[in-house]
């Protein structure tokens, strides 16, 4: 059978089984909805479900063709003999026929350019390395197991789980059009919302100004969740003005679910919790009418659906919420440092110069910022006009709500979960005069369409450029068209070809992981990979050898503990320690069992300061603070006259002092300051590294042109003990032997 075959098949399956249970849903609830919008709202409620379902397949290490087969036959198969599927309710009236011949003819070209780039084999950045990383590797394991080594498995996932379901019988393709799904899914939605509003040209023209939109489209033509996310969010608010007006106890539950599933898919969601549970309490307050159970139903069933994400996250990091909020639930796994680093370059994009560039760079250049709306959306101010009217200003408050979060990620696919409301606000301001919507309609569809945005936007601004019929329908290989249309696929397959399963590879920058079994760390994505990435740096720059000595020499004392003592600040700078040793006369105490390291902050790692290598440091893994602290308890009353560490010339902000505990059990300053020297670099700091990798289970390096650590391998990989196993698309691979 054809692999386009299975493609659709694992689409449609997944498709069906969240539909077929969405279904069922509303028939049990009593939902009353318009015959075109339930299938719509069935899709969207049993993909909620059915992502649930999938959920708790991996936790019990059940994941199989066979088990994801029985969920999605055996909902259809209830669906049907409930009679779910039939369609039922009243109709909207019918739009003019002249709109809807116009609107089918503007949207039918980007209707198969999305879809044949969905269908085409993924090579989408992001899609690639972990959101299909993720979804291969738990199919491969059957299920969900212990993995620390990136901050993406520790993200809500709740899209990945509706794409496991496609990937176990269509592979990527399956996984990116499940998405596509979505794409298809929001416009019909934000059009049965205007027709059940009473501006259907209004939901038309909104519908196709979402729908239109370049960063949509790839975005929603990908294995990404943006736009899924949008999806969902919009249908909370749908529900939402639907119980508004009909007060059916029902639509609560699926508020409720749909409200946590917006959590479960991204946490930059949950904003979909309080925003249903503040729309639903102010309405039945202002009426005076009790709201305490309805919003504790919405809130119950919110909890149900986004509960097992932090679950999973509080027994693999004890951070419920990992990778953030470390300060709250520090943890060995992400340190605060890193929290700060990636929170600043999400607010701060390589390239753009002044956050004054945003609007133009998320409307019309789209490179920076990773994708563009179109031109229309700077017309967006003029959506203010449409707060006059009701309906309007609950748009444009919901807009506001879910695009309040921007600042934390200024890319412009992070502006796609508000768009669909600007959008319709939008379309009901140029609804009043017919001519002038149809001119814009026509307008932003002629600026989208692939072979005209290059005339206004960057080279390399992030959208889709034709209609792919041969990749799509498998027409030319797999294979043959990821290795000629990217190079960065070819580096998947190196890894896959030289390196065995169950090893691992560090690397600088990131890998398409769904294309590879072997487990890749990259240095910005765990502690883990980024304390080995220190390590491997350490014999390249200057400042971070450990040549700075700090030499405390004092009279005689005898102590129990002894404790360095950081009492400087700095923004940026970190604390680290190479090596600590303790001195009786000319003599160094040998490590003892009973000695016991603790410090402050990030105590996982202290050991490393005194294992008697150089080539490991203790890390503070936040910025200088007064309070710092590294302390040896040694077992019982000691005589010490002197304490030695050893650190990096990086080091020179911090200022440490050094505390003893005398026998009575009271702390005191033994040396207010060491003596500063600077000792010769250790010899053999190479090698060194490459075996405190292996120690790790890390016997690959990955480096690419461009990269720091590149012209070192090239020039001396014998003095690393490395040699050069392949190279792709200015990649290189390199083992430690």
């Amino acid at each position: 059978m054809p692999f386009a075959v299975y493609i659709l098949l694992g689409a449609a399956l997944t498709a069906l089984g969240c539909w077929s249970i969405g279904a069922v849903l509303l028939q049990r609830l009593g939902a009353v909805l318009y015959r075109e919008e339930r299938p719509w709202i069935a899709f969207v409620t049993g993909a909620a479900v059915l992502s649930t379902l999938v959920f708790a397949l991996a936790s019990a290490h059940a994941l199989y063709k066979g088990t994801l087969l029985a969920v999605i036959l055996g909902a259809s198969a209830w669906c049907w003999r409930t009679g779910a599927w039939r369609a039922r309710g009243e109709r909207f009236d019918p739009l003019p026929r002249a709109w809807r011949v116009g609107a089918w003819l503007v949207a039918a070209p980007f209707l198969l350019l999305t879809f044949t780039h969905a269908m085409a084999p993924e090579m989408s950045p992001d899609g690639s390395a972990y959101h299909l990383g993720l979804v291969a590797r738990y199919y491969r394991e059957h299920g969900f197991h212990r993995y620390t080594s990136s901050i993406y498995a520790m993200l809500s996932q709740g899209t990945e789980m509706l794409f496991l379901s496609a990937y176990a019988f269509g592979r990527h393709s399956a996984a990116a059009l499940v998405h596509w799904c979505f794409l298809v899914s929001l416009p019909a939605l934000i059009l049965c919302f205007g027709r059940r509003a009473g501006v259907p040209l209004a939901g038309l023209g909104g519908a196709l100004f979402y729908f239109l939109s370049p960063v949509v489209d790839i975005d929603g033509a990908s294995a990404y969740n943006d736009v899924a996310v949008a999806c969902v969010i919009f249908t909370v608010f749908y529900l939402v003005e639907i119980w508004s007006a009909t007060r059916q106890r029902g639509l609560l539950v699926l508020i409720g679910l749909l409200a946590g599933f917006a959590f479960a898919m991204k946490y930059t969601a949950f904003l979909a919790v309080p925003y249903a549970l503040s729309r639903i309490a102010w309405t039945l307050r202002r009426e005076r009418q009790p709201w305490l159970k309805p919003a504790a139903v919405v809130c119950v069933l919110a909890v149900a659906v986004a509960a097992p994400w932090l679950m999973k996250n509080v027994l693999w990091t004890g951070n419920p919420v990992a990778p953030f909020f470390n300060r709250v639930f520090p943890n060995p796994y992400v340190t605060i440092a890193f929290e700060r680093e990636y929170g600043e370059h999400m607010r701060n994009y390589h390239g753009l110069k002044s956050h004054s560039e945003i609007p133009l760079e998320i409307t019309v250049r789209g490179h920076v910022l990773c994708g563009l709306l179109g031109p229309l959306f700077l017309l967006a101010p003029l959506s203010l006009l449409a707060l006059r009217g009701a309906l309007g200003r609950r748009l444009l408050l919901a807009a506001a709500v879910f695009a309040s979060v921007y600042a934390a990620n200024i890319g412009t696919r992070f502006l796609i979960p508000a768009l669909p409301f600007v959008s319709l606000a939008l379309a009901l301001v140029f609804a009043r005069l017919r001519v002038v919507l149809a001119v814009v309609i026509a307008a932003h569809a002629a600026l989208s369409w692939p072979d005209v945005i290059p005339t206004y936007a960057a080279e390399y601004a992030w959208r889709l450029d034709r209609i792919w019929w041969k990749p799509a329908l498998r027409m030319e290989s797999e294979d043959g068209f990821l290795t000629r249309r990217w190079p960065t696929y070819a580096v998947a397959r190196l890894i896959e070809a030289h390196m065995k399963p169950g090893e691992r590879v560090l690397t600088f920058n990131q890998v398409p992981e769904a294309y590879t079994s072997r487990e890749v760390l990259v240095v910005y994505q765990s502690a883990e990979a980024a304390r080995l990435g220190t390590v491997l740096w350490t014999p390249l720059i200057p400042d971070y050898k450990p040549v700075r000595v700090l030499d405390f020499q004092f009279p005689p004392r005898t102590v129990r503990a002894v404790r360095l003592m950081q009492t400087a600040a700095h923004p940026l700078d970190q604390w680290s320690l190479a090596e600590v040793r303790l001195y009786e006369g000319r003599r160094e105490l040998p490590r003892e069992p009973a000695w016991r390291l603790r410090a402050h902050p990030f105590p996982w790692t202290i050991q490393l300061a005194f294992d008697g290598d150089v080539i490991t440091r203790w890390q503070s893994n936040r910025s200088l603070f007064p309070g710092m602290w590294v302390e040896i308890q040694t077992g019982g009353a000691r005589r010490l006259d002197r304490v030695w560490a050893q650190t990096s010339i990086e080091e020179q902000n911090s200022r440490v002092k050094l505390e003893g505990l005398d026998t009575s059990g009271r702390w005191s300053t033994i040396a207010a300051e060491p003596v500063v020297r600077e000792a010769p670099p250790p010899l053999g700091l190479r090698r060194a590294a490459a075996e405190e990798l292996k120690r790790n289970n890390v016997r690959w390096f990955l480096t690419a042109e461009g990269d720091y650590a590149t012209p070192d391998f090239q020039a001396r990989a014998g003095d690393w003990g490395a040699t050069l196993m392949g190279q792709a698309a200015g990649v290189y691979l390199y083992r430690f032997d």
